[in-house]
């Protein structure tokens, strides 16, 4: 059992502590009253807060771009160097709503193409190691699918919406901080006053604010959930589009096997773009998380289409 003194000077340092959160979330409930009080209509400020989550949003992804390009030693692919597969973008491009887009050969992790771009005319990036084991109609339908991307701006759409999410999230926890700070106060204090300043999450206080830590986490959980499922739709919308102006649903379904076979990547900054599935597991939860459907339904889709004779307007050079 603590002597009284060090149970005296225990709930002192608590009280203070108690003086010292309570303050701050004070302080923290004042500005955010003050900038409430002063806000603009509610007109202007929807309009300044959606240019800026736009607009800086849209700077992230372009420099991010940009950087994605350098890490990948990527190199333009000069079009007197690559007649034929020139002709066959050409070709792709006419027959979809897309401007020729900048290609690049890099030197990726594993093999695999990107689309970037969604203002513009973007780019796509080729592995080096895909020209070695796809043939020129798989490769074709790899063109085709990540020029699918372009011309939905699939990329910036997801870069958009989860800087918009990420917004949200914010100024729910700017919102939340002053509870936060107070509660945490509180915990502190009842913790110190009880003789265990180390178990304050523990307390009844403490589990308040986990909770409020909860919320904000539930936000990013959610965000996350509904960009990938996004991106999930989105991969079924480039096969599709991919198999309708190639004409050849097998050969992007071929295409995805060689490159499941040459490697699994785990998760990089470029998992977001990789055009088959890095996660195979029929766990539910682990693919509520996946930025792809799996690689066995994407194939097992594009062979029923090729059943079903669905060959849509065929673009292929031959």
């Amino acid at each position: 059992m603590k002597r009284p003194g060090l149970r005296a000077v225990m709930a002192t340092v608590g009280l203070a502590l108690l003086v010292a959160y309570a303050g701050a979330a004070s302080l923290a409930y004042w500005a955010l009253a003050t900038l409430w009080a002063t806000r603009p209509d509610p007109t202007t400020t929807l309009t300044i807060v959606a240019v800026a989550v736009i607009g800086f949003g849209y700077l992230s992804y372009a420099f991010g771009t940009r950087r994605l390009l350098a890490q990948l030693d990527a190199a333009p692919i000069a079009r007197e160097r690559a007649p034929d597969l020139y002709e066959r973008v050409d070709a792709l491009c006419e027959s979809m709503d897309v401007a020729l887009p900048d290609l690049y050969v890099g030197r990726m992790a594993a093999p695999n193409a990107f689309a970037l771009g969604g203002v513009g005319d973007g780019a796509v990036v080729l592995d080096r190691s895909l020209f070695r084991f796809l043939t020129t109609s798989e490769i074709e339908a790899i063109l085709a699918h990540e020029l699918a991307h372009l011309e939905s701006h699939d990329s910036l759409v997801q870069t958009l919406a989860f800087s918009i999410g990420q917004t949200l999230t914010g100024i729910l926890s700017v919102v939340l901080f002053p509870a936060v700070l107070l509660t945490t106060g509180l915990a502190r204090a009842w913790a110190w006053t009880a003789g265990r300043p180390g178990a304050w999450a523990e307390t009844p206080f403490g589990t308040l604010r986990r909770a409020l830590d909860g919320v904000i986490a539930l936000g990013l959980v959610a965000l996350t959930l509904a960009v990938n499922a996004h991106s999930r739709s989105r991969e079924f919308a480039a096969d599709d589009r991919a198999a309708d102006v190639t004409g050849d649903p097998l050969a992007l379904a071929r295409a995805l096997r060689k490159i499941e076979r040459a490697s699994e990547p785990g998760w990089s900054v470029l998992s977001p773009l990789y055009i088959h599935s890095d996660d195979e597991d029929e766990n539910p939860i682990r693919e509520w998380f996946s930025t792809h459907p799996s690689l066995d339904e994407r194939v097992e889709r594009l062979r029923e289409r090729a059943e079903d004779g669905d060959d849509g307007v065929r673009v292929r050079i031959e």
